[in-house]
């Protein structure tokens, strides 16, 4: 099974046949869809200007989108790096039980669904890579009342997604699973009786 750089040489290389170079974009996103597959596809047609149906797109919009996607790639590999060197070194200092967003780190290895968005259309506006710096950014700091994408503070408990965890903190306004621990309590309780109230 090919790996994500030798998909995005595919995506680059003018000799392939230009159904393949689209196909192997859409297995990139097997490698790494920070929204999930359906959603990230989404984001990328729409931010390089094609249709997410067109079989011929343009091949230099096959290749920007190839290229925010492997910014995206870049960004978080390098935040797994310094994961894994941090669990390191606590490991080393003893510190041996993990903490809430470490939990959450294990689901989401590799970035597959780390800003899950469960409605394929409906995720942020800006560059998946700007996306994952503020995310990181939150995951590096205390619990907070707002979505750390877009600064949004109407989040709504979602049961039925269709990831792991399978409910949480959804934000109406960019559409993102917003990862447990970076909400306070607070928020989390209100999120949840947010959900109760719209289903009454």
């Amino acid at each position: 099974m090919a790996g994500f750089r030798s998909l995005a040489r595919q995506v680059r290389d003018p000799g392939c046949d230009l159904a393949l170079r689209r196909y192997s974009l859409r297995k990139c996103l097997e490698k790494f869809a920070p929204y999930g597959h359906r959603a990230t596809w989404d984001h990328l047609c729409s931010r390089a200007g094609f249709d997410p149906e067109d079989r011929s797109p343009d091949p230099a919009r096959l290749v920007a989108a190839l290229e925010e996607l492997e910014e995206a790639r870049s960004v978080w590999l390098a935040y797994e790096t310094d994961f894994t060197e941090r669990r390191r070194k606590e490991k080393h200092d003893g510190l041996r039980r993990p903490g809430s967003v470490d939990d959450w780190h294990r689901m989401t290895w590799g970035g597959f669904g780390v800003a899950w968005c469960d409605d394929p259309r409906v995720h942020p506006a800006e560059p998946l890579a700007e996306v994952l710096r503020r995310l990181i950014t939150a995951l590096e700091r205390t619990p907070g009342s707002c979505c750390p994408v877009c600064g949004a503070d109407r989040l709504v408990w979602r049961h039925g997604l269709d990831h792991e965890p399978s409910s949480g903190p959804v934000c109406t306004d960019c559409g993102i699973l917003v990862p447990r621990p970076l909400l306070t309590a607070r928020v989390l309780e209100y999120a949840r009786r947010e959900r109760l109230l719209m289903s009454a």
